[in-house]
């Protein structure tokens, strides 16, 4: 690649940088843009300076003489930091300007928990979280608290149970809506000024109207022609079509991120490709000249984002392809990497806030890799490969090796077989993508559209099954250091792999030098990659210290809670997914499952049942809705006992005793979900006093503290609800415990746990383990009473 071509890369880099400042200390984003600005001028000043007449020689022509410095170099790089000092300039300035408007609005929530009525336009597609939650951008309008009424023109993000929607169907991208609930103010960084979690139910006052509405019905219509339609491929055409994931289930969801191809569903550069291209080439064929074809392209890039809703990635592929567009009309093509960096520089100027977007950060950085790596990685696969197939290898290798460290950053783990999968994926996306937007499109002709959707279904179906089947394979992925020393840790290991792919062994000493060093560095990862599969299979049972009689397994943002007493296992919830749970049962040589518990039946503490289905004694299940009826009676049929759980039932663990202390028999103050919980305390036969609360919130807390059931002090207390905000101090205290055990997911979206609940944790001197940071964790009674503790990372 030409080095012309990554001239502007510094300015995409700098002004990320300062947009990134910005949005952390928005209280210096003016003082930032005041001396950007007056650097600009400065630098300025000087590239005119060096542009002028040769006349005399000036002082500054003079030094470049003294160190022999070509002026024609100098210039352009003193252009270029004018362009990074102004681009990043205006970014600051945008963040120096929205910042008091924002800093009142989230002033109003400081406390967090303020009943509020939010009336808000919705601007991001819906999504389904895992425990069962609905979640989306708007932008908010006006907001009440108590009688007082506030202008807030601010971006918000909303989260609502999806049965407290009045008008469900009518809930999307440009409905005008009514929350209410409770806020609080945004994390700093994030777009949204606040948090709002609308605990009373969300009211959609109107339904999308002019080109939403269009774009609406549109997506829903292409749903509904592939109603019917068998297995998983079926919801996963609208997420490569038009990135809409909604249909799709939670199990293909999983797969889909652990065999790395969950960027097919994220709309971004390769489908606004292929709009544009297509667009491009009919207007060429109809003989349009090259204004007008670019015309054509430009619109048909709008209507696509419009029909996709503009997420971070989707707005930085339609700005690069925008810039491609224009630079075609005036006969000049430019570099992929100086379109890359207009794109970003912009699109950062336009919303600072996406310098914290780690989608946004993904697109990125994987476009940059294709063009960057691919080619080299090609020309060395196609040393030892055959070149078509070093040529398809090279893409997906490129990407993974460019986005792994992000990807660390929400998940510390290696996916093993991502780059096979999308190999074997690849070929299959672009037909399912032309065919499902084809068939979204025809929705005024239903039997096209029903034809176009049976096609489209054949090559989502071959995409669901390679991610399933890989997903499904031993060891698809290994544990890696998590947080920022990981990601440089992983980023260090990708560019050793990436030289020792595409250094030749021959050349110049250095050449040949740096290559040896990473073909080293490679050799050490895959040792450390070989043993770290075998401790998470076969060998993965004598890590596992012999005395545990309670193992919290490591599966996500979720419960899954192992008690052993003598020769009997009992299993508290089983997390959101199969396949983490599978593992862990595996690791612990368990299966056969004595006493289930079902706390209640969201998703993250009933998703991975299909890891134990026919391996289970008794269940103990609280009040549920048909669906939780169901899930039991599926149970029953397979051989389990079910029973109900209400306070004052007790059982025996082996030689453990268990007792419900919540809910209360018969209750309508708490039906079923989190404050139904199931609540236990277990003691006894070599398992230390421990209480699992479940997901209860603070309401039931409190009550529970009442009833006198508890039985402190405690060895161990289960947080409630992944120690989320919504937690009684009071309980915490009578409970004594010596240790406070917080079952939740690195990098989860709900930014559990909170600092509130570890503060009342800290408060009542309980020793915090997180499964977060430290995997699985194994716990028992040390022979001096007090509680030993074992983590999966760290011994």
């Amino acid at each position: 690649m030409a080095r012309h071509a990554l001239r502007l890369v510094p300015v995409a880099g700098v002004c990320w940088a300062v947009a990134a400042v910005a949005i952390l200390l928005p209280a210096a984003s003016p003082w930032i843009a005041l001396v950007l600005w007056s650097l600009a001028l400065v630098l300025t000043a000087v590239v005119l300076r060096l542009s002028g007449p040769r006349g005399s020689p000036s002082p500054l022509t003079r030094s470049l003489t003294r160190f022999r410095m070509p002026r024609h170099a100098v210039r352009r790089a003193v252009a270029v930091a004018v362009l990074a000092a102004a681009a990043s300039a205006a970014a600051a300035s945008h963040v120096a300007l929205a910042h008091p408007a924002r800093t009142t609005i989230a002033e109003l929530a400081l406390d967090g928990g303020r009943a509020v009525d939010i009336r808000a336009d919705v601007v991001g597609k819906i999504e389904h979280r895992a425990d069962g939650s609905l979640a989306f951008d708007a932008r908010a309008s006006g907001m009440a608290i108590g009688s007082e009424r506030h202008a807030a023109e601010v971006e918000i993000t909303l989260r609502v149970s999806s049965e407290d929607v009045d008008r469900p169907s009518q809930l999307d991208v440009g409905a005008a809506v009514v929350a209410h609930g409770t806020a609080r103010p945004g994390r700093p960084g994030e777009r949204a000024v606040l948090e709002v979690w609308a605990s009373r139910g969300v009211e959609v006052l109107n339904p999308p109207e002019g080109i939403a509405a269009v774009t609406a019905g549109l997506r829903r219509g292409l749903i509904d022609a592939l109603d019917g339609l068998p297995g998983e491929g079926a919801g996963l055409v609208p997420g490569l079509a038009v990135g809409d994931t909604s249909v799709v289930s939670p199990s293909l969801d999983e797969a889909m991120k652990e065999s790395s191809l969950s960027h097919l569903t994220a709309v971004s550069g390769a489908n606004c490709a292929l709009v544009v291209g297509i667009a491009f080439t009919l207007a060429a064929a109809l003989g349009a000249s090259r204004g007008l074809r670019v015309a054509v392209g430009l619109c048909a890039l709008a209507g696509f984002v419009l029909l996709v809703t503009p997420e971070p990635s989707v707005v930085r592929a339609a700005a690069m392809a925008a810039i491609a567009m224009l630079a075609v009309l005036f006969g000049r093509a430019g570099a992929g990497m100086t379109l890359l960096s207009v794109a970003v520089a912009l699109l950062l100027v336009l919303d600072p806030w996406l310098a914290a977007s780690l989608g946004f950060a993904l697109s990125v950085v994987a476009t940059g890799s294709l063009l960057l790596w691919a080619r080299p990685l090609a020309t060395g696969l196609a040393r030892v490969l055959p070149r078509p197939l070093a040529l398809a290898l090279a893409v997906p290798l490129a990407a993974q090796l460019a986005c792994g460290p992000l990807l660390i950053l929400i998940e510390p783990t290696v996916p093993v077989y991502g780059v096979l999968a999308n190999l074997l994926a690849g070929p299959a996306a672009p037909a399912a993508t032309l065919l499902g937007l084809a068939a979204c499109l025809s929705a005024p002709l239903p039997w096209l559209q029903s034809g176009l959707a049976g096609l489209a279904w054949v090559p989502a179906s071959w995409i669901a099954a390679t991610a399933t089947t890989a997903s499904a394979l031993p060891v698809d992925a290994l544990p890696w250091l998590e947080g920022v020393p990981g990601a440089m840790a992983l980023a260090a290991a990708g560019l050793a792999v990436g030289l020792a792919i595409a250094l030749d062994r021959r050349g110049p000493w250095a050449r040949r030098l740096t290559r040896t060093v990473a073909v080293a560095v490679v050799a050490v990862l895959l040792g450390a990659g070989i043993g770290t599969a075998a401790l998470a299979t076969v060998a993965g049972r004598w890590t596992l210290p012999a005395d545990w009689s309670v193992l919290a397994c490591d599966v996500g943002q979720g419960d899954a809670v192992l008690l052993r007493s003598e020769d009997a296992v009992a299993l508290v919830d089983t997390g959101p997914d199969p396949e983490p749970l599978a593992a862990c049962l595996s690791r612990a040589g368990l299966d056969r499952i004595d006493l289930l518990v079902l706390t209640h039946y969201d998703l993250d503490h009933i998703g991975g049942l299909d890891a134990v289905r026919g391996r289970v004694g008794m269940v103990l299940h609280g009040p549920g809705d048909a669906a939780g009826r169901a899930t039991i009676a599926s149970l029953a049929a397979q051989g389990a006992r079910p029973t109900e759980a209400a306070a004052g039932l007790s059982g025996s663990l082996g030689g453990a005793r268990w007792r419900v202390l919540w809910p209360k028999a018969g209750s309508r103050a708490f039906p079923s979900g989190n404050d139904a919980s199931i609540v236990l305390d277990v003691r006894g036969g070599g398992i230390p006093p421990i209480l699992l609360l479940g997901d209860l919130s603070a309401s039931p807390q409190r009550l529970l503290t009442t009833t006198g059931a508890l039985d402190p002090p405690y060895a161990i207390v289960k947080t409630a609800h992944h120690g989320s905000a919504d937690q009684d101090a009071g309980l915490y205290v009578a409970a004594q415990p010596s240790v406070a055990l917080v079952t939740v997911g690195a990098g989860n979206d709900y930014g559990h746990p909170r600092d509130d609940a570890l503060a009342i944790l800290d408060a009542v001197g309980a020793r915090i383990e997180r499964t977060d940071r430290d995997g699985a964790i194994a716990l028992w009674a040390s022979g001096t009473g007090s509680v030993a503790v074992w983590h999966d990372r760290g011994g």
